[in-house]
């Protein structure tokens, strides 16, 4: 049982990471300006958008992942503009990750899901 808890952790933990890095402002920048993804509303209830608000390329994929570090949704080749519905989605916090063709974390960050 502490094993299944201490991965469990460890996996949150490296999931948060880069958005914990994300989150640090660069020298001479603010955080808001180094952001890819604009997503809205937070908290959700039905649905969360996410646009581009720079950078934009269609081979980023967008991961969703639950709060124990399950993936539950993975959109390739992400459109401009991109509508989630949360219909499967429990309440709680989700961690989402935009990865470019490489599979590197360009942006990550989290929204929480109210039903």
């Amino acid at each position: 049982m502490v094993k299944k808890i201490l991965s469990i952790l460890v996996l949150l933990v490296a999931l948060h990471a880069p958005a914990l890095a994300q989150d640090q402002p660069r020298a001479g920048t603010a955080t808001t300006d180094s952001r890819i993804l604009r997503f809205y509303p937070n908290p959700a209830i039905s649905f969360i958008n996410f646009d581009f608000i720079k950078s934009y390329d269609n081979t980023h994929n967008l991961q969703i992942y639950n709060f124990m570090g399950r993936k539950v949704l993975d959109i390739k080749n992400t459109p401009s503009r991109i509508r989630v519905s949360l219909q499967d989605f429990y309440r709680g916090m989700y961690i989402y990750q935009l990865r470019d063709k490489n599979g590197q974390i360009i942006e990550s960050g989290k929204f929480q899901v109210v039903k």
